[in-house]
């Protein structure tokens, strides 16, 4: 049988079972206690229906207010805070049993929902969305509590939930944003992604934008609500874990290809901002089938 609790301590109401005892995919409606920092093995949604309060992830600290929608990727350390009573469901679904990365075309939650470090992790539904959602997962919830429900349509399910929220995200773009577009911290956020491999330092970015160190800080802490040196921090660590997931690399290649100096470096820097180390990362989270798809 199931344990009715799994390792994070936040027990599983309705769940969908790999003949392992892996729960693949939960909903849970009620009852949830995320006061405490709680690392997840799975995908996390939560669907915030009513109240507010403080969405805490790795070192993000993020107000919200219902209605929200708020998401979370396998390992980070996520928790929230209540400032007013909340009523919410929270959705967790295995990346063995829906593959983000493998399906981008059709849903382009990857980068946008998860794991995209330069915006908040959330989104703000207007009301016919809103109740879109909620349609969605009463249909969800009812072929969870089915005696042998099936994987196809709970992906189905599950797959439209995640475009309505990519939909959402796209509409919702700027549309809140409080300050005015930021050329540099654009161009900035450009040269990351291309020179993260070899650039680590602040002053190395601050020096190509032609900005004074102190200036640079500044603005993009401004911008991103982050320091420079987390934003490269974060960046470096979302390859590792994408290379840990993606690819079937070892751990000494995957410190090769990312320029460490040696695994043990990389090791201690990754357990440092993740609070496990690349093999528990890797163990946790699986590797995807979209490791072996370029052998096929």
């Amino acid at each position: 049988m199931y344990p009715q609790h799994n390792r994070t301590g936040v027990p599983y109401v309705n769940k969908f079972l790999a003949d392992s005892g892996e729960c693949l995919l939960g909903l849970r409606r009620s009852g949830i206690d995320m006061s405490h920092p709680t690392q997840f093995s799975e995908y996390a949604i939560f669907f915030v229906h009513q109240g507010e309060g403080v969405f805490y992830s790795d070192l993000l600290s993020m107000p919200f207010r219902a209605p929200v929608i708020l998401f979370a990727s396998p390992m980070q350390v996520i928790g929230i805070q209540e400032a007013h009573p909340l009523d919410y469901s929270l959705l967790r679904f295995h990346a063995d049993f829906y593959c983000i990365e493998k399906h981008k075309e059709e849903v382009a939650c990857n980068g946008v929902l998860f794991d995209n470090i330069y915006t908040e992790p959330s989104i703000t539904p207007a009301d016919a969305d809103n109740r879109n959602f909620s349609i969605l997962l009463d249909l969800l919830e009812q072929e969870l509590l089915k005696n042998g429900p099936s994987d196809i349509v709970l992906k189905a399910f599950l797959q439209l939930l995640l475009a309505k929220s990519s939909e959402v995200r796209a509409d919702t773009v700027g549309q809140f944003s409080p300050f005015v577009r930021d050329d540099k911290m654009e161009l900035f956020r450009k040269l990351l992604e291309e020179r993260y491999r070899d650039l680590r330092k602040p002053g190395d970015y601050a020096a190509l934008l032609r900005m004074s160190p102190n200036n640079f800080r500044r603005r993009c802490l401004k911008y991103f609500k982050k320091t420079p040196s987390r934003l490269i921090a974060e960046r470096i660590i979302l390859a590792a874990k994408q290379e840990l997931h993606l690819t079937r690399k070892s751990i000494k290649e995957i410190a090769y290809t990312l320029k460490f100096e040696d695994q043990f470096y990389f090791s201690r820097m990754f357990k440092k901002h993740t609070r496990v180390s690349p093999q528990i990362f890797r163990d946790k989270t699986g590797i995807s089938v979209v490791a072996d798809l370029s052998k096929e």
